[in-house]
């Protein structure tokens, strides 16, 4: 059978799916944004959450069975799912189910990807899937899993790989795979010092995306082999992959636009830069991601707000943003915000500029401030008169200054003290 014979191909298999998210990740790199939740939390585009990305992917898709693992300050992912993915009907099979570090096998809490699902074994087996997707719940991306799904069927793999092609100063921070003519991976290096090119390319190599498909019995049989190995880390890219590359069909999956076959849109968020600019590559007149693009809708929770407010239209005291994004319940009082993206219930009083900026949500901006090339988190209240991102020597004695030179301002810094961070 093949897409071809049966226009129901791809949808008969995605019903047949299990998809787990790994969600237990810290984001150490992303420093203080981090401190009290998990990087999958962190607010994104300013009214989503990172780990609504392959959430939405997975509805989008036909996915309608999936699993979250989560471990490190889990709370705030725990309740925005609660929140906002609680839509799913129980009595169609949906679901969207919270797998928290429990402890379920002896007394250790998951200690790599591999584990993780390893520890789950029970829960997943009872699901009855023929196809498992493993995603990683940290990334910034749309993508069509059934098209990769069906690929994995068609070609009789035992594992597929999603890659994509990456420089190779990038490509040391993934796993880098080799394939042969027939896109079967032959070789396969966890952060590798030296990353091997493409065939036939100097510049990129072909880099994993922590997104698999496996066939359920067969991943079943390599996590327990897997569990059974005393020197192994029990993750995915430096132990399982690495083992059944010889062994068995493991195939790649090219993630490419399928309208231009060229490289599709993906980030990794996990530096306090990286976070700064993917956020504000938004605003942009043709953003790569598009997040008005209503033929593959990104789903959240979002409060009840009203609409975004902009006051006062004096000489020097006019309210107004330019080439940037406002949600909902902001308020502009005689501001200008240039090149920013505001998150919700953020409030810009008066004669302030902020310019290249992230304001989380909550934050609260007084009088006469000047913000630039910032990540303002949750909650913060700038004091009137701050100034921030003009003197880097003054902004590193107290706040976090990136390599790229954001500025990264939370409410510890501010000797200010959040109930919660959310």
């Amino acid at each position: 059978m093949n897409a071809g014979q049966d226009p129901r191909f791809v949808s008969r298999l995605t019903k047949k799916t299990l998809a787990l998210i790994l969600a237990g990740g810290r984001g150490s790199r992303l420093k203080h944004l981090t401190k009290w939740r998990s990087k999958p939390a962190l607010p994104f585009g300013g009214k989503f959450r990172i780990i609504d990305f392959p959430l939405s992917n997975c509805i989008n898709s036909g996915i309608r069975q999936i699993g979250v693992l989560t471990q490190y300050k889990a709370h705030t992912l725990l309740l925005h799912l609660q929140r906002g993915w609680s839509f799913l009907r129980g009595e169609f099979g949906e679901f969207v189910e919270m797998l928290p570090a429990q402890q379920r096998i002896e007394n250790n809490w998951y200690t790599g990807t591999a584990d993780a699902v390893y520890q789950n074994l029970d829960i997943i087996r009872n699901h009855n899937a023929d196809y498992v997707l493993i995603l990683a719940g940290d990334h910034i991306y749309r993508m069509d899993y059934g098209a990769m799904i069906a690929q994995h069927v068609e070609s009789g793999a035992d594992m597929t790989v999603g890659c994509i092609e990456v420089d190779l100063e990038t490509a040391r921070g993934f796993g880098v795979m080799s394939i042969d003519d027939n896109g079967r991976v032959v070789e396969f290096a966890e952060k590798p010092e030296q990353p091997r090119p493409m065939p036939g390319r100097d510049d990129v190599a072909l880099a994993s995306m922590g997104i698999y498909v496996f066939n359920a019995g067969f991943l079943f049989e390599q996590l327990i082999k897997d569990a059974d190995t005393h020197d192994s880390s029990h993750d995915f890219g430096k132990d399982i992959i690495p083992d059944v590359i010889d062994k068995y069909r493991v195939m790649a999956y090219a993630f490419r636009d399928p309208r231009s076959g060229k490289q599709a849109y993906w980030r990794d968020v996990g530096t306090i830069d990286a976070f700064w600019a993917a956020n504000l590559e938004l605003i942009g007149v043709t953003p790569e991601l598009n997040l008005y693009d209503d033929s593959w809708p990104i789903w959240t929770y979002q409060e009840q707000l009203p609409p975004a407010k902009f006051i006062f239209d004096d000489e020097n005291r006019r309210g107004m943003a330019v080439d940037s994004m406002v949600s909902g319940g902001c308020i502009i009082s005689g501001s200008v915000v240039r090149n920013s993206l505001l998150f919700s219930n953020v409030r810009v009083n008066s004669y302030c500029t902020v310019s290249d900026s992230v304001i989380l949500p909550g934050v609260e901006i007084g009088r006469k401030c000047r913000i630039t090339k910032a990540v303002i988190d949750r909650g913060c209240r700038i004091p009137e008169g701050t100034v921030i991102g003009e003197d880097p020597e003054q902004d590193a004695e107290r706040f976090y200054v990136s390599e790229g030179g954001v500025v990264l301002v939370t409410a510890d810094m501010l000797g200010q003290v959040l109930n919660y961070v959310r």
